[in-house]
């Protein structure tokens, strides 16, 4: 019997109970009282799950019972019988009853913390607290508390920003007889972690000042003469440099840098990585490196003829080969690493490894069995039948530990290059400077998901959302999602460090699908995106993970707040500092989801939000005018509707887009008339109505800069569509290099609108 036949059996048993519900699903808001009753709902909402949801049109929806026995099942929680249910209810009281402190707290800098101990208050109770640096925190006390029978631990108002150890020993003869397995009997001890971050994260005093602006690049898509095919770190030292000193932006959002395979076939999406703790290596210019100037004449002439063999796709406007890029760059990265490093830098090296830890020889290691054993997909079998720890892993890694120590070189040059970045932007004077992008999660075969299985929820239970207006099918993103127990059991600490390592290097960290941090939709194998059930996350531990790394870096966070986001989630954003993402293509009236409903004016933007005219997920705006994204749908057969419908309601989307532009006197209604003939005038147009707007920080795409029309992706298509793969070019098809982009006058025009410049 297959999982899918077992859960279906199990869902229809479980079932059963549900006959009791009252009212129908389209006239009720809530869960009827019948239905909260059941004990399959119990469990899951005791297990963290909402067993219902609101959906973006406003549509009260259920979560069938078959998604949440599934999605239980990959929490390691039976529902399997109704018996089952039963029991895994009382296992769930038995463990929270053993629990004397959970283990992990959230703290706001400034204010007492109170924590409840799962003990009897005439409890010996003996607390210890170490802090960050290793000192100890003594401004605590334990008194009864006076609505329960159970003791109060709080801390002081004094205690410091940062990632802190609480310790509790409890001894009381009660909880000998409670728990008989304790190690010593009568004696409880709970170990937790302690957040204790800023209240808000504080906006940077340049950005006080006034709003800032930046753009926003495909950095991939950006060459130079020096690149090897695709854009690297070194054009993006020059495109930021450029930036701020050629049209006064404050900071640059680019694609995820995520790491990716260490050999072809390589994944073109930035979105799917293959681990989010680590950076694309892809990436890196070796002529940047500074063993390459102290290269011998041969090696050097080795090193320049491996570029020379893919230097000429620099100039071609037709999508990239990244596999021919990297089969070139690799040896020659290789040979760079053989000739060796001076005392100095291979100090350097070993300072950066340790500094890295464990889950820097996790990668390397994935790397290595990677490239020896093949990609761990299709027949090879490794990643299934081999763990890290497996010995002939360690075999593997001693048989070819010049090939391990390579890919730890890789990501000490990777970051050295993205940090050289980082700071020519803020030399050159922009106020944030690099902005980097976080992805959702990670490729379910990759390197995090095998070095660290016990990171993720089991079961084949992948990522993506619920049907909307965007996508009425609702997606899935293929990633397995972070469990959030062991986020919990282990203080986020893998999420501290994915975090601490993007702020390194960065101003600001775009959070893609922001929802996520308080629920994810998680989707059974087999049930499709639309059957699958949200799983609830400890926001507030996640934020204020951001908070206090955001802070230490003087940085800022942008949240992707887009699609099905209850308002709830944006007025606590608001509140935690974190800035939303506002569109001007989805900024209609009410948030109406219908195209051809007016759009909102300028000052009905919010202030705490990155506000810009498009994303990457919808053609440049040119292309958007001229109705690119609704040639391309049809080509490759992605409408759900007669192409005449849709190619209707993209007419009267921009219909209405026009309607603000001349309402609000960005362009007379002559233009409006006559779209095509107008197109740069239009697109500026749109970018001065958002320099109107009270928004924070704001944005332009380098896409609208230049002229492009061509989309970087197209959602829902993989190999249909050559996504994130599309070289810059202007209007006219000429391929735009780095060095010459921010001379260009389009970008020039478009740069004195977000100045404010304008005529």
């Amino acid at each position: 019997m297959t999982d899918e036949q077992s859960n279906g059996n199990a869902a229809a048993a479980v079932a059963k109970e549900a006959s009791a519900d009252g009212e129908t699903q389209s006239s009720q808001r809530t869960e009827s009282a019948a239905r909260l009753a059941r004990p399959l709902i119990r469990l899951a909402k005791a297990s963290g799950l909402a067993t219902s949801f609101i959906d973006q049109l406003g549509t009260y929806t259920e979560i069938s019972d078959e998604a949440l026995i599934a999605v239980l099942k990959a929490l390691n929680v039976d529902a399997s019988t109704p018996q089952a249910v039963t029991q895994s209810i009382e296992n769930l009281e038995a463990s929270e009853r053993a629990q004397l402190l959970p283990p992990t707290i959230v703290g706001v800098v400034g204010k007492q913390t109170r924590v409840e101990l799962n003990c009897a208050s005439d409890a010996d109770v003996n607390v210890s607290i170490t802090l960050e640096d290793g000192s100890a925190f003594t401004d605590f006390t334990v008194l009864p508390s006076f609505n329960s029978d159970r003791p109060v631990l709080t801390l002081g108002d004094d205690l410091p920003m940062g990632y802190h150890t609480l310790t509790a020993t409890v001894v009381t003869p009660d909880d000998a007889a409670a728990t008989p397995t304790a190690a010593v009997p009568g004696i409880r001890t709970g170990t937790a972690t302690i957040i204790n971050a800023p209240e808000r994260i504080p906006v940077p005093e340049a950005v006080q000042e006034r709003h800032r602006w930046g753009w926003m690049a495909q950095m991939y898509s950006v060459r130079s003469h020096e690149s090897w095919g695709i854009g690297d770190y070194g054009d993006l030292q020059r495109m930021l440099a450029d930036a701020a000193r050629k049209t006064g932006a404050d900071f640059m959002l680019i694609n995820p840098i995520h790491a990716g395979a260490p050999i072809p076939p390589l994944e073109p999406s930035p979105y799917l990585p293959e681990s989010r703790r680590f950076l694309n290596v892809t990436y890196i210019r070796p002529q940047d490196i500074p063993e390459y100037a102290t290269l011998s004449a041969e090696t050097r002439a080795k090193v320049d003829a491996l570029h020379d063999s893919v230097a000429y796709r620099n100039e071609e406007s037709t999508p990239m080969d990244i596999n021919a890029a990297w089969e070139a760059k690799r040896p020659a990265l290789r040979l760079i690493f053989d000739a060796g490093r001076s005392a100095e830098r291979e100090q350097q090296f070993e300072a950066f490894k340790a500094a890295a830890g464990p889950d820097l020889d996790s990668f390397a290691t994935w790397c290595l069995c990677f490239e020896v054993w093949g990609a761990p997909w299709g027949e090879n079998r490794w990643f299934f039948e081999k763990t890290i720890d497996d010995p002939a892993v360690r075999e593997l890694v001693a048989a070819h530990y010049d090939l391990f120590e390579f890919n730890r070189w890789l990501q000490w040059i990777a970051a050295e290059q993205v940090t050289a970045a980082q700071q020519t932007a803020t030399e050159s004077g922009m106020a944030l400077g690099l902005m980097q992008d976080m992805a959702v999660g990670v490729h379910g075969l990759g390197a995090d998901a095998w070095a660290n299985p016990e990171r993720f929820a089991t079961g084949g239970v992948t990522v993506g959302c619920p049907p909307d207006f965007y996508n009425q099918q609702g997606q899935d993103w293929g990633q397995p999602p972070f469990n959030p127990r062991y986020l919990e059991a282990t203080g986020y600490r893998v999420y501290r460090e994915m975090v601490h390592s993007m702020y390194e290097h960065a101003g600001a960290v775009r959070i893609d699908h922001m929802l996520g941090l308080f629920r994810l939709w998680w989707i059974p194998q087999g049930l499709g995106a639309r059957n699958g059930a949200y799983v609830m996350y400890n926001h507030e531990a996640m934020l204020g993970v951001l908070a206090i790394e955001a802070t230490r870096a003087g940085g800022m966070v942008v949240g992707e707040d887009l699609g099905t986001v209850p308002d709830y989630v944006r007025q606590i954003l608001a509140e935690r500092g974190v800035l939303g993402t506002d569109v001007e293509w989805f900024s209609r009236e009410n948030d109406s989801p219908n195209a051809g409903d007016p759009y909102k004016g300028p000052e009905e933007y919010r202030k705490q939000a990155l506000a810009s005219v498009t994303t990457h997920d919808l053609p440049p705006t040119a292309g958007y005018l001229t109705f690119e994204h609704v040639k391309l749908r049809e080509q490759l057969h992605l409408l759900s509707e007669p192409v005449e419908e849709f190619a209707a309601s993209a007419l009267a989307e921009r219909t209405a887009m026009m309607n603000r532009l001349v309402e609000s006197g960005y362009i007379s209604q002559s233009v409006a008339d006559d779209v095509p003939a107008h197109i740069q005038e239009i697109v500026e147009a749109m970018h001065a109505m958002l320099t109107d707007t009270p928004s924070l920080l704001l944005q332009a795409a380098l896409v609208d800069g230049v002229g492009e029309t061509r989309s970087q992706n197209q959602p829902g298509t993989s190999s249909e569509y050559s996504n994130w793969r599309v070289p810059l070019a202007d209007e006219d098809g000429h391929v735009v290099l780095s060095n010459e982009v921010f001379d260009l006058p389009r970008v020039q025009s478009l740069a004195a609108v977000m100045r404010g410049e304008r005529q």
